[in-house]
């Protein structure tokens, strides 16, 4: 049975609504970023560029590095951007745009994401560069989904009991990361752990301007969280849904997040820049 108009939607021009995308626009190996703005600082570093589009915080451009086909593009902030990009993807390579029908064989796609993120660990520096093990989704919006498959109850009982989580939030879902990619992706430069993901950048991350939050401890009791010595290093936006929708549509994928602040010790990079550009350059070389 054909996916509805209303259901699978695309521009007059074929591409998918959103990501304004044909499938030969992508490459199998794509670079996940927040910032448009970050796109071109991944391309720059290109041979080659042979396609580029925007719409709206959506670009995307697809080039050659060192013999490497690839696709950076950027998704703005948010789990719910994040359901938009990684789904809109999967249609492009799993879905036929003109029959509407899923296809047959299935194709797998390789995720990496490039952020920047805050440290919950007092020895995990700013300057320094964090690998997810797993994704902590503390959002919510995976549960939408059928997920059954993909979660490590241990680990979130064992959260849930520490930190006292209110039943009135989300349950909080564990997602491991791709080993492959961590296996190409790897080397003694990078740190590891949990990935908290967060739905929005104040409260939800703890942060206190005028509104009072319904724990305020829960930063310092996620900071000394410990299973079986895996702790949570870093608190973002997007890892965990990109980690649970790709694991559910039959992808990989990988964080990576330059770490520009220190949430345990108050402090903040000199330089961003530097080290955004330095996990780029990380990234790029170990891909190809």
């Amino acid at each position: 049975m054909s996916i509805k108009n209303s259901e699978l939607i695309l521009n007059p021009d074929g591409s998918i609504y959103h990501l304004n995308l044909k499938p030969e626009h992508i490459a199998h190996d794509i670079i996940l970023v927040g910032d448009q703005d970050r796109v071109e600082k991944i391309t720059k570093h290109f041979d080659s560029i042979e396609f580029s589009t925007q719409k709206r915080e959506f670009k995307t451009q697809t080039g050659i590095y060192k013999g490497k086909r690839l696709t950076v593009i950027s998704t703005g902030i948010g789990p719910d951007n994040i359901d938009i990009v990684l789904n809109e993807l999967d249609a492009l390579v799993n879905i036929d745009l003109k029959t509407r029908k899923p296809k047959d064989t299935h194709t797998s796609l390789n995720f990496v994401r490039v952020g920047t993120s805050g440290s919950l660990q007092a020895d995990v520096p700013v300057d320094s560069f964090v690998m997810s093990s797993h994704g902590l989704d503390l959002n919510g919006m995976l549960h939408f989904y059928k997920i059954d498959s993909i979660v490590n109850p241990d680990i979130e009982d064992a959260f849930i009991k520490f930190t006292n989580w209110d039943s009135n939030k989300a349950r909080p879902i564990v997602i491991n990361n791709s080993q492959k990619l961590e296996n190409i992706l790897n080397s003694d430069q990078v740190y590891k752990g949990l990935t908290a993901t967060a739905g929005g950048f104040y409260g939800p991350q703890g942060r206190i301007l005028r509104l009072p939050l319904q724990d305020p401890d829960l930063n310092n009791k996620m900071d000394n969280f410990n299973f079986k010595g895996m702790r949570i290093t870093n608190f973002e936006m997007e890892t965990s849904v990109i980690y649970g929708l790709s694991k559910l549509l039959g992808h990989h994928a990988l964080s990576l997040n330059a770490i520009i602040a220190n949430r345990a010790t108050g402090q903040f990079t000199k330089d961003p820049k530097a080290i955004v550009e330095k996990l780029i350059i990380y990234t790029l070389n170990k891909l190809v």
